[in-house]
């Protein structure tokens, strides 16, 4: 069994599944994923819960799957989020240093000075994440601490959320059994599993399509500029699907995933696709071409909401490596075709890396979010991850224990 204090969970809920990854951290950073669950998800719209007891059966479907494959019983986990009711904003904060030389907490100081804004009672900080230094005259600082210099400024991108979804999924979580160490900005996540640092430093746009949003994260200069979210996803086209074949929800998305195209000029003109029928009818043969009319309109309006979006950034000029695509709808043929025809710039599709273990299991734009809460986790709180073993990831607690409180909870 892997040891407690080297184990990592992230907890991808999602609006149309749910992903459990658990990974074994080496003391030299290396992450082996050893157990994946996935489980259908139920209650979420548009990366909001709407529905707690149909989360809280999808996440522990996930999550004992998971543990299953780990051999091993999960008590914290890292979870990501999404939703139309995150916002993302770019501030600044100035002080003075106290001994001519920047210290650690100088560099606390300025950036508590930039994220000193009011909230409205709804809404809460996620993420407060600082873009870069400048030290008198001098900018464009990564690292400031042991610097001289008196006048200390630092931007930094603020990422908000609505305190109530942030508690609903917490809420979902616990129902479980489950601690949640930390929520993160799916975008964010994803990034830190696909995105390499030479294409963060140029400029890079991540397009995280998932079921009921897509989620923009723009980087240059090696830091996280713009962040956005786009209330449409693959969700959508499925849905789209189910009007235009006139067959179930569940049908629509297995032949999106198997037949599905976003490029016409792909499908051949006697390529033909059985559509099961509802209300116990015979499937009927269609010719492709026809989900391809449907499906590509509904990815190019998609694709021009990213590219308003970029153009509101302002950063729509500066991304020199292009698009990554990434999330389960990225997966969708046509899609990397159709994205470089449209922005005109490089695209290329985001997979998680420098995994081992499982790696060929995860090797998916489908577990970024997951793989990516994992390894924004070892970034962000190394020490706490690697060594802190009275605050383990596995619990020691008996199975039945927990089914104990999951009841208790429920009543």
């Amino acid at each position: 069994m892997p040891k407690q204090d080297q184990m990592i969970v992230g907890l991808d809920i999602g609006t149309s599944k749910i992903a459990c990854v658990v990974a074994e951290v080496s003391m030299d950073g290396r992450l082996d994923v050893i157990g994946i669950g996935t489980h259908a998800s139920r209650g979420l719209r548009k990366g909001v819960v709407v529905d707690i007891e149909s989360t809280v059966e999808s996440i522990r479907l996930a999550v004992e799957e998971a543990e299953l494959m780990a051999g091993v019983e999960i008590k914290k986990v890292h979870v990501g989020i999404a939703g139309s009711h995150i916002r993302g904003h770019n501030t600044t904060g100035i002080i003075a240093t106290r001994h001519g030389e920047v210290t650690a907490e100088d560099v606390q100081r300025v950036i508590e000075n930039g994220s000193a804004m009011k909230l409205p009672d709804d809404r809460t900080f996620l993420h407060v994440m600082p873009q870069e230094y400048s030290i008198d005259d001098q900018d464009g600082i990564r690292e400031p601490i042991g610097m001289s210099g008196v006048r200390l400024q630092a931007k930094i991108h603020l990422v908000t959320a609505a305190i109530s979804s942030a508690h609903n999924i917490r809420k979902c979580c616990k129902r479980c059994g489950l601690e949640v160490s930390e929520l993160v900005l799916e975008q964010v996540a994803s990034s830190c599993a696909v995105l390499l640092q030479d294409e963060k430093d140029i400029g890079v746009v991540l397009v995280d399509i998932g079921g009921g949003t897509t989620d923009i994260a723009v980087f240059l200069d090696g830091a996280i500029q713009y962040t956005s979210v786009i209330p449409i996803g693959g969700d959508h086209l499925t849905n789209d699907l189910v009007v235009g074949l006139r067959t179930s929800a569940r049908e629509a998305d297995e032949l999106k995933r198997k037949h599905g195209s976003c490029m016409l000029s792909d499908v051949g003109e006697h390529e033909e696709v059985q559509v099961p029928s509802v209300g116990g009818r015979d499937p009927r043969p269609m010719p492709r071409h026809i989900m391809a009319q449907i499906l590509q309109p509904r990815v190019e309006e998609l694709f021009d909401l990213i590219t308003e979006e970029l153009q509101c950034s302002g950063y729509h000029e500066l991304v020199a490596a292009g698009i990554v695509l990434t999330g389960g709808c990225s997966l969708l043929s046509g899609m990397e075709t159709l994205a470089e025809e449209t922005f005109d710039m490089p695209v290329r599709i985001g997979t998680p890396q420098n995994v081992g273990g499982l790696a060929d299991v995860v090797n998916s734009p489908a577990y970024a979010t997951a793989v990516g809460l994992i390894q924004y986790s070892t970034d962000h709180h190394p020490v706490a991850n690697r060594v802190r073993q009275r605050d383990p990831v596995v619990s020691s607690q008996p199975l039945w224990q927990r089914m104990r409180n999951w009841f208790g909870d429920a009543s």
